[in-house]
């Protein structure tokens, strides 16, 4: 059980660290242009490009990195860094879900696509991953794994 619920966990993930990579390599993949992209994808107010390559690979990197915690979360054994991370994961996750659906959030982020697959996408999504952490991490914590 716990192996599926980190595989549903790092599925997603490893999904957004690929698309990551290959914006940082240059592709507008799924969009024709960087300004559809960046509305698409980022959706700040009044962007016209997307944040420089560097980021989107440093991002790639840390969320492959974090669906790899995921995957690290169902090791049996004692390590109390391993559940503080999965905690923390699961509140960046949630906070970033959760974020999604506020004023302030909707006003520093109003371009269309992005706000409209925010709401319906991008934090849902945040939303089951944080969920997902949270209990990859309560399951570590009850098994006797957090050390």
């Amino acid at each position: 059980m716990i192996a599926g619920i980190a595989s549903l966990v790092f599925i997603p993930l490893l999904s957004i660290a690929m698309v990551h990579m290959l914006w940082a390599f240059g592709s507008t993949y799924p969009v024709r242009d960087e300004k559809t992209l960046a509305r698409t994808v980022a959706g700040f107010k009044g962007i016209e490009k997307m944040p420089p390559r560097p980021v989107s690979f440093l991002v790639s990197l840390l969320t492959l990195g974090t669906g790899i915690w995921a995957l690290a979360l169902t090791d049996p054994g004692p390590s109390p860094i391993l559940t503080l991370g999965g905690a923390l994961l699961t509140l960046v996750f949630l906070g970033r879900g959760i974020a999604g659906y506020t004023k302030k959030w909707r006003q520093m982020t109003p371009e269309e696509p992005f706000a409209s697959m925010d709401r319906k996408i991008y934090s849902p999504l945040c939303l089951f991953i944080g969920t997902g952490f949270a209990v990859l991490t309560l399951l570590r914590l009850f098994s006797g794994g957090a050390g």
